[in-house]
């Protein structure tokens, strides 16, 4: 969610992993590779929705693959929902399998990925599988909760959710990369109560609102440059937006514009 979350909570790990990377011995024929990553950005965005309050996140991750197409990582940021509940850090446990396909440019996947936030005053984890695919710019995906709002703490995200996405990736002159990106969420329970009262508490108590039922589901999109630095990581410019949900009277619609940076090892 990230999708895909204090500076601390995600170094630690990282600077774990970078000790035990640097103990590994390098070898060519190796069927397993190790690798970390590390990255800042003005903006987290998962899915069209800040995970930051608009505020500025540092994130990193550590990425184990095999030869066969099999991968396993962990992935970390820092997050705030605007509530004072609210975890303050995100942890994405994640394995999956690459196909190698008779197709030249193609590819298919399957994954799975376990949403945590270990210090959060409620359970709000949530477990997605899903599968994707892809030849030569574009790709497209879907992923399924299997495991979420009906069995935790009441989290955002329930049993029976679907996500679609889809993106284009081109890349350009001087190393430079333009990418886009559609997708659209599906909640499996998807009325949100959107009612407001304009009277002083008082009044709103003794005669509250009806209820204003809308549907949560909602398009999201987005477009990013980016260009590879060398030695010096990956930097980007970016892009999002969502419609809101229905009316647009669901979710903070404002157009997001961020940058970002990340370097892998």
């Amino acid at each position: 969610m990230i999708a895909r979350p204090s500076i601390s909570a995600c170094a630690t790990p990282f600077l774990l992993a970078a000790s035990f990377i640097a103990t590994v011995p390098a070898s060519a024929d190796a069927p397993f590779s190790l690798s970390a990553n590390i990255g800042a950005v003005s903006n987290y965005l998962w899915r069209g929705m800040t995970q930051t309050d608009d505020g500025p996140a540092i994130q990193g991750g550590i990425d184990l693959s095999h030869e066969s197409g099999f991968y396993a990582g962990t992935w970390a940021s820092n997050i705030d929902w605007d509530d004072d509940d609210s975890p303050n850090y995100e942890l994405d446990l994640y394995m999956g399998y690459d196909f190698t396909l008779p197709i030249e440019n193609a590819s298919l996947g399957i994954n799975t990925i376990y949403y945590a936030y270990p210090d959060g005053d409620t359970d709000v984890d949530f477990w997605e599988i899903g599968i994707s695919g892809g030849y030569q710019y574009l790709s497209a995906g879907i992923q399924y909760t299997v495991w979420g709002d009906d069995d935790n703490d009441g989290g955002p995200y329930s049993e029976g959710d679907l996500y679609y996405y889809a993106g284009l990736d081109l890349p350009l002159p001087k190393n430079f990369a333009l990418s886009a990106k559609l997708g659209y969420y599906d909640f499996d329970d998807d009325e949100i109560d959107v009612s407001t009262c304009s009277g002083s508490w008082f009044s709103c108590w003794l005669s509250p609102p009806a209820a204003d039922l809308k549907s949560a589901d909602y398009w999201h999109w987005g477009v990013s440059v980016s260009r590879e630095a060398g030695d010096f990581g990956t930097f980007s410019f970016n892009y999002e937006q969502n419609d809101g949900g229905e009316d647009g009277d669901v979710w903070d619609d404002d157009a997001k514009v961020w940058v970002g940076w990340n370097k892998e090892f």
